[in-house]
C-alpha cells in the first residue's frame, strides 16, 4: 500500500509538474489553502446554517436530502449540507478566491465550478459516537452519477477544502491512483457501490492538515474509511465542491430528488 505522495502549494496558475501528477494519478494534495482564522469562520458559518435547517426542519435543498444526525451530547446535527454555498456569505465568498480559476483547466474546456449543479458546495461533518449515522462511506466513483442523471460521462472533478487536521486512525478519504483512466465496465463493476468499504492494496490515504485543498478525479474509485477512535478526536468536517465539464444543468428548490439519492440510507 503506498502510504505517502508529494505535496504542492497551490497559486493561480498550475505548474507542468502539477498538471503531469493529476493527469497521471487522478489526485493532487495542496498544502495550506486557507489559514486557521478562515477554517474557524467557515466552521462558524456552518453551524448558523445547521441550527437555521434544525429549526425549520429542512428536509431537502434543492432536491437533495439533507443527513441529520447526532452529536456526542445527543444533540441534532447535520452531517450533510448540500448547496451550503447558498446560505451563507463566507461560504459563497470563499468560492471567490481567484486560485479556484487555476484549477478548472484539469477538467477540459468550458469547466466550471458547480455551485448550481449536482450538490453544489457539500459539508460533511463526521463524528464516531454512539448515535453518529455518518461515519464512513463505501467505495464508488461519482462518474456514477451521470449515468443517473442520463447524461453522457463527462469530467467531474471534486475539489475538497479540509478543515480538520487528520492522523491516519482518523480514517478519511482513500483513493486508488490511476482508476480515472479506467474503462466504463470497470468503473460500473470493480467493486460494490457504497457496499465495499474494505481496505484495496492499491489505495492511498489522503491524510490532510486543516487548511488543505485536495482534488481527485470523480472517475477514481475512492471511499471514507471510519475512523478508529471515537468521540471528539474523531470529529472531521470537510466540504467538496464539483468542478463540471458539458452541459450546464443548475438545480432549484423544484429540483427533484435523483433515484440513487433515495437509497442515502446505505452510505453511512
Amino acid at each position: 500500500m503506498v502510504s505517502s505522495y508529494k505535496t504542492f502549494t497551490l497559486t493561480e496558475q498550475l505548474t507542468a509538474e502539477q498538471i503531469d501528477f493529476f493527469n497521471e494519478y487522478g489526485f493532487i494534495h495542496f498544502k495550506k489553502f486557507i489559514n486557521p482564522e478562515t477554517v474557524s469562520s467557515i466552521i462558524d458559518a456552518s453551524k448558523q446554517v445547521q441550527q437555521k435547517w434544525i429549526d425549520n426542519d429542512l428536509q431537502k435543498v434543492n432536491g437533495v436530502p439533507i443527513k441529520y444526525g447526532k452529536d456526542l451530547d445527543g444533540s441534532s446535527i447535520v452531517q450533510r449540507f448540500a448547496f451550503i454555498n447558498q446560505h451563507h456569505q463566507t461560504l459563497s465568498g470563499l468560492l471567490l478566491d481567484p486560485r479556484f480559476n487555476g484549477l478548472l483547466p484539469l477538467a477540459g474546456d468550458g469547466a466550471r465550478l458547480g455551485t448550481e449543479e449536482k450538490d453544489g458546495m457539500v459539508f460533511n461533518h463526521y463524528i464516531n459516537g454512539p448515535e453518529s449515522k455518518f461515519t464512513k462511506m463505501g467505495w464508488h466513483t461519482d462518474g456514477l452519477r451521470d449515468i443517473f442523471y442520463g447524461a453522457k460521462l463527462n469530467p467531474m472533478l471534486n475539489v475538497g477544502i479540509h478543515l480538520s487536521t487528520l492522523k491516519p486512525e482518523n480514517g478519511g478519504l482513500k483513493i486508488i491512483p490511476g482508476t480515472h483512466k479506467q474503462s466504463i465496465y470497470q468503473m460500473l463493476f470493480r467493486k460494490k457501490y457504497f457496499l465495499d468499504n474494505k481496505p484495496d492494496p492499491e489505495e492511498v490515504s489522503i491524510i490532510p492538515e486543516a487548511g488543505d485543498l485536495t482534488v481527485h478525479d470523480g472517475r477514481l474509485w475512492h471511499r471514507v474509511a471510519e475512523s478508529s477512535i471515537r468521540g471528539e478526536e474523531s470529529r472531521r468536517r470537510v466540504i467538496y465542491i464539483p468542478i463540471i465539464a458539458g452541459k450546464y444543468a443548475p438545480k432549484d428548490e423544484n429540483s427533484p430528488t435523483v433515484f440513487y439519492q433515495r437509497f442515502a440510507g446505505i452510505v453511512k
